[in-house]
């Protein structure tokens, strides 16, 4: 649920985690704020006076904007499997080469974790944005809507990448927010967060804009794209997914995370810009995947220290490290040591800039790159590519793990006890595909892919993401497993076309 970076965690903002009862101690550590507001008869000169407007009461009343979004903002509730099964095993030196030593402890039973966090209402037939991490390997999804309506809710689509995900619920007449533009938003700009903090259904908070394109390293995802809104408007765990909103009430974007030394609000909030969020619930509605387009380099902010043993004429831009081989990049001409400042006339700032304004496009999108080369600076007509090297639109299909060929099931405990398992998903049929061009046999139990341990479908489609989305070239699934008669076996499936 969080990552440490130095003395802060950077924390993912899911609800509070309920094993089995659920302590109410939230009231009781309430603390009420209020805001004062001073104002100085001193007067200015003249070239300031545009600055000292005293601003009406209606420029600061957030009303109207609370009452717009909130009947729009939902309370989502998960139930996931926790993967805490455990046995005693026999010492076996095959067994540990290929899988390692299992824990040493009594088998139990898998109990269900319960996590909350929120979610928005985009269309008034049901679709609802909320993050990945709230619903990831969520069994059960349950929406509660603000007039207290519950609903259960079935995954549409995912993106690791940003950290968003697509829920619907069956239901119609639904009351939505408009989205606004993050493009437009300004540092020092009113905006409201709202969502379900502990639980606390309907919150409403407000703070101002404190930074953009913030890059906080709190995605795992192979292909990340870090570009938060950052707000000092309180959030805590529970506001995840929930809506950041300006003063007109219009969704500026997704809140996700908290930078804290302590996993409770401390002034530093972090929401998905509307910029990202529109492109990804549209391909996910559209295609039941996003269409990634990929520029096909990696890149870093420029410093001092940069700048001065490069002798770079600019301290803005994306710094190219490398450009990847038949890449976008590649074939339009860009080179190592290029600095990217522009994007389609955008002036970028920075890496995460970057990110953002390619996230936006698709495969076969073409743009005008703008980089700095010693004291010239080029334009490069690129053509965007896909995670295969190509500018066509990936199909769900292509995507998803259809291509393996293959019906799973997770093993039960009675062929973890006869055969000795902590974990593993068995292949119960065998269709064309992947995994039967490759000679996996129907019974197989899946242990290892690629060294990570296999404890559910969800965990396949996990890595098959990472793999078809990373960079390299050779894109293989290396399987470790097992037949029901005890012959381990190791099959190396290469992903590609």
């Amino acid at each position: 649920m969080t990552t440490r970076k130095s003395l802060k965690t950077v924390g993912i903002l899911t609800g509070v985690i309920i094993i089995s009862i659920v302590s109410s101690v939230v009231t009781s550590n309430i603390i009420k704020k209020s805001l004062i507001v001073q104002s100085s008869a001193q007067s200015a000169p003249a070239q300031y006076a545009a600055f000292t407007k005293v601003p009406s009461a209606l420029e600061n009343d957030f009303t109207l904007a609370a009452e717009r979004s909130i009947h729009a903002v939902v309370h989502v509730k998960v139930k996931t499997p926790m993967a805490t099964r455990g046995y005693n095993f026999p010492s076996d030196p095959l067994f540990e080469y290929f899988f390692g030593r299992p824990q040493q402890q009594q088998r139990q039973e898998t109990p269900m974790q319960e996590g909350a966090g929120s979610g928005v209402i985009i269309s008034s037939d049901g679709y609802i944005v909320t993050n990945n991490h709230v619903i990831d390997r969520a069994k059960v999804i349950e929406v509660t809507l603000n007039d207290n309506r519950s609903f259960d809710a079935k995954l549409v689509g995912t993106d690791p990448n940003t950290d968003i995900a697509l829920i619907k619920i069956e239901a119609s007449g639904l009351p939505i927010i408009n989205f606004g533009s993050s493009d437009s938003l300004r540092v020092g700009e009113w905006v409201l967060a709202i969502g379900n903090p502990f639980n606390l259904t309907s919150t409403v908070t407000a703070g101002i804009v404190s930074a953009k394109q913030r890059q906080i390293g709190i995605l795992g995802a192979p292909m990340k794209i870090e570009s938060f809104i950052q707000t000092d408007a309180a959030i805590n765990p529970g506001n995840s997914g929930g809506a950041l909103v300006n003063t007109r009430g219009e969704l500026i974007g997704i809140n996700t995370a908290i930078a804290s030394n302590s996993g409770r609000y401390e002034g530093y909030g972090f929401a998905v810009p509307t910029s990202i969020v529109s492109k990804v619930v549209t391909d996910i509605r559209q295609y039941g995947i996003v269409q990634r387009a990929l520029l096909g380099v990696s890149m870093r902010d420029i410093d001092n220290e940069l700048a001065k043993e490069h002798d770079l004429k600019t301290m803005e831009g994306a710094y190219v490290n490398e450009v990847v081989k038949n890449s976008a990049a590649e074939t339009a001409g860009i080179k190592n040591g290029d600095v990217i400042t522009e994007i389609n006339g955008e002036k970028i700032k920075s890496s995460s800039h970057l990110q953002e304004q390619i996230g936006r496009f698709s495969p076969g999108d073409k743009i005008n790159v703008q980089v700095l080369r010693g004291d010239k600076k080029l334009t490069f007509k690129t053509e965007l590519k896909n995670s295969r090297d190509n500018t066509n639109l990936l199909s769900q299909d292509e995507n998803s793990l259809d291509v393996l060929g293959a019906e799973f099931k997770e093993i039960d405990d009675k062929t973890m006890a006869k055969l000795n398992l902590p974990y593993g998903v068995e292949i119960k049929s065998l269709k064309s595909g992947k995994l039967q061009q490759n000679g996996v046999r129907t019974g197989f139990i899946i242990i290892k892919i690629n060294n990570q341990a296999i404890r559910s479908i969800e965990d396949i489609q996990s890595i098959f993401d990472e793999v078809q989305q990373s960079d390299d070239r050779v894109k293989m699934f290396s399987i470790a497993g097992m037949y029901q008669n005890g012959k381990i076996v190791i099959y190396n499936v290469p992903m590609g076309k």
